[in-house]
């Protein structure tokens, strides 16, 4: 009897430790837009990547409407984008560093820059950390902004407004370089292109080839784009139009357009804005976010590239306008904007589409997330 209770007691002790090494934990940041000063528009999360749970472990005032973010591992430096018009009395918006101590999960604040033209809402990281890129959607224009060799802003060294004369019709909505990190990328939704630069590392300038833009059908808008692991293919999901983009990236030819799918479901025939795009780990699916519909929109990625449509499920909320994978592939996260709320979804390992909401947790207006 008692090497029965020993057995038994050996057995659920094991099962214990099995189950607690499948579970492990990462930290999920999460920005949005805030209403009043010293408001605190970033929250900070523990996901469990068994379960899909998300506990809340610390929020901070990071800037006036944290809408976007990137961090630097090597400096642990956080750059948040605050996306407002007018910046500490200024007319631009903002970029506010602040170091990152994740033991205690703190923020400490290194410096504030302004950027021109006001209103940025993407930022990026060349591939060498040595500068900051962001796109900035009212006016139309890009700037790029120099890191020193601790990671802090020190200046704008190029700033392009797209439409001088009438900058309230451009509308660049993201910029990013390309896996190789030859190329920075851009989609100006307003003027319904594609841009692409190289870029002077030394003076900190972009500088378009002659075969740097792709037009897209007028009234289409791209908004934010992907690349296959190697390059040659580029996603772009278009707000305007709900259509999924499928473009050849050659070095000579540059960009071609190959496919276009819509994001929608056939039956929706109500109004629609797209919002965000990624492609699973794997490579082998793409999703995309449906404000309008509320849905997330995934497709199978062929050998060639080409997608076929897998289905459109319920993102759980509403308003979706930024999502993330989580580093394990198992779950889809969800900034639901309106509805106040991140919801995971578990994701089909076979189909790839997500087929549940096992979670949510309020956290308002939450409008980028990002795993670190």
């Amino acid at each position: 009897m008692k090497r029965h209770l020993k057995v038994t007691s050996f057995l659920f002790l094991f099962l214990a430790l099995a189950l607690s090494s499948c579970r492990k934990e990462y930290r999920l940041f999460a920005g949005g837009f805030t209403e009043k000063e010293g408001e605190k528009g970033l929250s900070v999360f523990d996901f469990d990547s068994r379960t899909g749970e998300l506990k809340l472990i610390s929020q901070a005032d990071v800037g006036p409407s944290p809408s976007y973010f990137c961090y630097s591992g090597r400096n642990k430096m956080f750059y948040f984008l605050n996306e407002v018009m007018e910046f500490r009395g200024k007319f631009g918006g903002g970029v506010s560093t602040f170091k990152y101590e994740g033991k205690d999960c703190s923020f400490s604040k290194q410096n504030e820059i302004l950027v021109p033209y006001g209103g940025p809402c993407f930022i990026s990281m060349s591939p060498d950390s040595g500068y900051l890129f962001t796109a900035n959607y009212p006016n139309g224009s890009v700037a790029v902004i120099k890191l020193d060799a601790e990671g802090i802003p020190v200046g704008v060294t190029d700033t392009i407004l797209y439409n001088k004369a009438e900058p309230d019709a451009s509308h660049a909505h993201m910029i990013l370089n390309d896996p190789s990190g030859k190329h920075i990328y851009v989609t100006d939704l307003g003027l319904d292109r594609i841009v692409f630069y190289n870029f002077n590392r030394e003076t900190g300038r972009l500088i378009m080839p002659g075969n740097g833009m792709a037009l897209v059908p007028k009234g289409s808008g791209p908004r934010h784009f992907t690349f296959n692991s190697d390059g040659s293919k580029l996603y772009v999901i278009n707000e305007l139009g709900s259509k999924m983009m499928v473009f050849n990236v050659d070095e000579k030819e540059g960009l071609t357009l190959i496919q276009t799918l819509p994001t929608v479901s056939e039956e929706f025939d109500m109004e629609n804005a797209c919002a965000d795009v990624h492609i699973s780990s794997d490579g082998k699916f793409l999703y995309g976010s449906n404000r309008g519909e509320n849905t997330i929109v995934t497709y199978r990625i062929g050998p060639e590239g080409l997608l076929t449509t897998a289905g459109n499920i319920s993102c759980g909320g509403e308003w979706p306008r930024n999502f993330v994978i989580d580093p394990t592939g198992r779950f889809i996260l969800v900034g639901n904007q309106k509805s106040d709320e991140i919801s995971v979804l578990r994701i089909d390992r076979k189909t790839g589409v997500p087929s549940e909401v096992v979670n949510k947790i309020t956290v308002k207006s939450p409008v980028c997330l990002k795993f670190y």
